[in-house]
């Protein structure tokens, strides 16, 4: 691990102790030589790097991660997520705990996960409109009272070729995830869980009207294109990681890809993604080893 000599520090407002925890960081950090910079983050707003950092401290819950891994991702700095809501699957680091798990990290002991995320680009008549990233997932939903819609999709892979016909849906909606997001709005619409470190993308459709319509699993190399049919019976809203929203108007394309960059989570790896299933879940069982096992 190198020297940290600046740091960021992501205050979501809205959670209770966050500024407290944020001095009581900061001064920490300046005792050790570490120039701060903080940020306070009300679940909006646009944040304008000033430099560059050598880690970022979330403080929040999920949310305020994804927030975060978006702003971040193309300065490629580590963002180290100190959990302040109920448990999360990403903000992982306790309040109490986060001084040995940053000692832990400097010494090259903490884990640092890399987290695929995705480029969003929309295309309206040949030109692009709008271009977002997301760490959990892309969501194209209908409004208004009628809220089915119709709309196409391909993929193409990253090596050329031609474009493969995946289907056409005519559901409430579509999501596209990535392993990070299986566990969040996909998953609550039927979708499968990923581990979060694979290298794919998740097509979740949203209440189909054709029940053949199913969930699938794409590699991460493939470019995912939607296209939204010229006859529609509702509006059209794109909603990127929960927190950014487009207007989407028939025959626009929807591209999603892989990003070039990853998010990089420090100590939010498998084990605490799995430690969380466990508990959100409420899976439980005992050890495969040295007990009596039960068909």
């Amino acid at each position: 691990m190198g020297e940290i000599k600046r740091a960021l520090l992501i205050i979501n407002i809205l959670k209770e102790n966050s500024r407290s925890l944020g001095n009581a960081i900061e001064i920490e950090l300046r005792r050790r030589g570490i120039k701060t910079h903080a940020f306070f983050f009300d679940g909006q707003g646009d944040f304008e790097p000033d430099g560059e950092y050598d880690c970022c401290f979330s403080l929040g819950g999920d949310g305020t991660v994804l927030y975060a891994a978006r702003t971040l991702a193309p300065l490629r700095v580590p963002i180290f997520p100190v959990n302040l809501g109920s448990l999360g699957f990403i903000a992982a680091v306790h309040p109490d705990e986060w001084v040995q798990v940053f000692e832990s990290w400097l010494r090259g002991e903490a884990a640092l996960s890399r987290r695929l995320m995705l480029e969003v680009r929309v295309e309206r008549q040949g030109k692009t409109i709008a271009r977002d990233t997301c760490l959990n997932d892309a969501v194209i939903s209908a409004l208004g009272i009628a809220k089915l819609l119709s709309m196409g999709l391909e993929s193409v892979s990253e090596s050329g070729g031609e474009p493969i016909r995946l289907g056409h849906y005519r559901s409430d909606g579509l999501i596209v995830a990535t392993p990070t997001g299986s566990t969040a709005y996909s998953v609550a619409a039927g979708g499968p869980i990923l581990d979060p470190e694979l290298a794919a993308m998740i097509i979740n459709p949203l209440c189909p009207f054709t029940l053949s319509n199913r969930p699938m699993v794409v590699p991460a190399h493939e470019t995912v294109i939607v296209e939204m049919e010229s006859e529609q019976r509702s509006g059209i809203l794109l909603t990127v990681d929960g927190q950014v929203t487009e207007s989407l108007e028939p025959l626009d394309r929807i591209y999603i890809r892989r990003s070039l960059q990853d998010a990089l989570l420090i100590a939010s790896d498998r084990k605490g993604f799995y430690r969380a299933l466990r508990t959100k879940l409420n899976w439980s069982g005992g050890s495969l080893t040295g007990g009596t096992g039960h068909a």
